[in-house]
């Protein structure tokens, strides 16, 4: 990221996507950006983060992607060129506030970026946030390559203020995490000071008039698009196959076409500017072909569009063969892929690749030579010990409890590695939400015993309204708040909890048992690594009625190994173990399943990975020979 504050331009660096956005807002003079952390856009605001060491502008890291956007707002309404960024769940968050200000309009420039992840590489979802510019009345502008990620979203800020309105940039897991030469231009100078003008101020009323003007800003923005130049057509005056495609996938087009050698038989139309779709460009090529392809990652949503247009331009364009997702011609889930394109694209012309199991031959050939890895926590997780704990507490209330849980590092406690404890996840916060209301069905004759988890900056982000719903209205709800001191699941970025800004400057902690003590809300501090005084203490508040809150509170294993490491070195006594003949089955590797713990084949008895264990000592609580032993402290 070192190069990301180069002043001058007219140089070609090596960017990975996520930096060339950044890079594109520092050369529209970009002064304010916020964002909540959230893969495939993390790296945005941490490239920013790492400008702002050098350049004028402020970065943060907001407690979620709503006051992000508004606080960007608050810096666009004072003539500040503004950036925030998120992935495709933090654009539900933030709606509520985004199709007010598409109303009220905008001062200088200000760019939403959504990094969507299609295939739920890093997500609880797969989502295509492109309909939230549709539902908005707001422009979408779509790159296909770094290069162009830089170079929209630059134009991004520019277009913002021609229409005085958000614009949304999308980028895809593929384009955000990719890596390609990108040359780079010169950053301005720019001596903006805020301002905000009272006489002219910022709302939504009349709606109806406000709506009007909405509308008018798209129609002034699909203008523009027409001859944008991030539009491309290749191929062909008259192709039998006219592909309309979008970002990533306008790449895997390309390649496709040149592998089945059918570039003088198939057109392709990239749009990059994907809404307002430009009608007078499209008529132009849809009318040139007989047979119209779509190609775009995740839902139909070019395709829709295109159609609905094309319905109304029968006389002028003709009949027409309409294939994509609809059609069925490509899956409506999944990444899109050069594989998928190819495959299509031979069904279409009656091809055959004899290359297309490429992949799957790989496959056969490497799979004995890469061993099998599960999804699990790190050796050390604080997870692994709340999780044991609260498994052992809940097997004693007849085995029907279970944990409403939430997104992060311990979603994975719905597989093995967090005993299968975590039952539902869905959005931020929605774990506590749900738990709100189990805790209200007794009325019902509902028993079960219910336990929530967040982690401590979701806490912050989505769960303190669950626990002030749950005071209010006398919910039985019983919250863990797994505090391991990081937003660990996106790369450690600070939190109000942390003491410490996305700047690097010292500020207020804010104290997860603080929050809860202020809201009248009972509250004890637990610790992960003590197995069976958690599991008693759980056991204890899980007997207890209305709202209470446990804190698990043990620094994330990475950041523990950064800081000076743990206290033991472990050791497993061969001569105690009784491997097989231990009535425990192997407890300890096939339950406890910590990646340090590892089953002897020779020896048939479990021993110590020396190079993954890192001396956290809980697996010592779990032996039932006592052979797993802490043996000294670590200098």
């Amino acid at each position: 990221m070192k190069d990301i504050s180069i002043r001058k331009g007219g140089i070609t660096i090596l960017f990975q996507g996520n930096e060339a956005i950044a890079r594109g807002a520092l050369e529209a003079g970009v002064r304010f950006c916020a964002s909540y952390p959230g893969n495939p856009s993390s790296e945005i605001m941490e490239t920013l983060i790492d400008a702002s060491k050098q350049l004028p502008i402020y970065v943060e890291w907001s407690v979620n992607e709503k006051v992000a956007l508004e606080a960007a707002t608050a810096a666009s309404f004072s003539g500040l060129r503004a950036l925030v960024s998120m992935k495709q769940n933090g654009v539900n968050v933030v709606s509520d506030f985004l199709t007010n200000l598409t109303l009220s309009g905008i001062k200088a420039g200000l760019v939403l970026v959504a990094c969507d992840d299609p295939g739920g590489i890093s997500s609880t979802n797969e989502e295509d946030s492109r309909w939230f510019s549709k539902l908005s009345d707001i422009p979408l502008l779509e790159p296909a390559t770094p290069q162009e990620a830089l170079e929209i979203t630059k134009w991004a800020f520019e277009l913002s203020e021609e229409i005085k309105n958000v614009v949304i940039v999308r980028s895809v897991s593929r384009l955000s995490h990719t890596r390609a030469d990108v040359r780079i231009n010169d950053l301005p100078d720019v001596e903006a000071k805020p301002y905000f003008d009272t006489k002219s101020p910022f709302h939504t009323f009349p709606v109806l008039l406000k709506h009007q003007k909405r509308h008018d800003g798209l129609k002034k923005a699909e203008t523009l698009f027409e001859n944008s130049k991030f539009n491309i057509y290749q191929g062909p005056d008259n192709p039998e196959l006219l592909i309309i495609t979008s970002g990533t996938s306008w790449t895997y087009a390309l390649e496709a076409i040149e592998i089945l050698g059918i570039q003088d038989r198939t057109g392709i139309l990239k749009l990059g500017t994907t809404w307002p779709v430009p009608k007078t460009l499209l008529k132009e090529h849809i009318k040139s072909s007989k047979k119209v392809l779509f190609l775009e990652d995740v839902d139909p949503f070019i395709e829709e569009s295109v159609m609905a247009i094309a319905s109304g331009m029968g006389d002028e364009i003709g009949p027409k063969e309409f294939l994509g997702k609809l059609s069925g011609h490509l899956p409506g889930w999944g990444e899109q892929s050069p594989e998928r394109v190819i495959q299509a694209l031979g069904n279409i012309f009656d091809l055959r690749w004899e290359n297309t199991q490429f992949r799957e031959s790989i496959e056969d050939e490497t799979r004995d030579m890469i061993p099998f890895r599960e999804f699990g926590f790190c050796p050390g997780c604080p997870h692994r010990g709340s999780m044991y704990a609260i498994k052992t507490a809940l097997s004693c209330f007849g085995g029907d409890g279970f944990v409403s849980g939430d997104i992060g590092c311990y979603t994975m406690a719905i597989w093995p590695t967090g005993f299968n404890q975590v039952k539902s996840v869905h959005a931020m916060g929605s774990g506590a939400g749900l738990a709100c209301g189990y805790g209200k069905l007794d009325m019902f004759g509902f028993s079960q015993p219910v336990i929530t988890v967040c982690g401590d900056s979701t806490f912050y982000h989505a769960s303190v309204p669950a626990l002030i719903n749950a005071k209010f209205n006398k919910s039985d709800m019983f919250m863990v708040v797994l505090d391991n001191s990081a937003t660990a699941m996106t790369g450690f970025q600070p939190h109000p909890g942390t003491g410490i800004t996305a700047m690097g400057k010292a500020t207020d902690r804010l104290d997860v048992e603080d929050v809860c003590r202020g809201l009248g809300i009972h509250v004890e501090i637990g610790d992960p690594y003590n197995l069976k005084e958690s599991a008693d203490q759980i056991y204890q508040l899980l007997k207890k009625k209305g709202p209470r809150v446990l804190i698990m509170r043990r620094k994330c294993a990475l950041v523990q190994g950064r800081e000076g490491g743990f206290p033991y070195k472990m050791e497993v006594n061969q001569e105690q173990c009784r491997g097989e003949e231990c009535g425990c089955n192997r407890y300890c590797t096939r339950i406890f399943r910590c990646p340090g713990l590892i089953w002897d084949k020779e020896s048939q008895r479990a021993k110590i990975d020396e190079v993954i264990c890192v001396g956290c000592g809980i697996c010592a609580d779990i032996c039932p020979q006592g052979a797993i032993k802490r043996l000294e402290i670590k200098t």
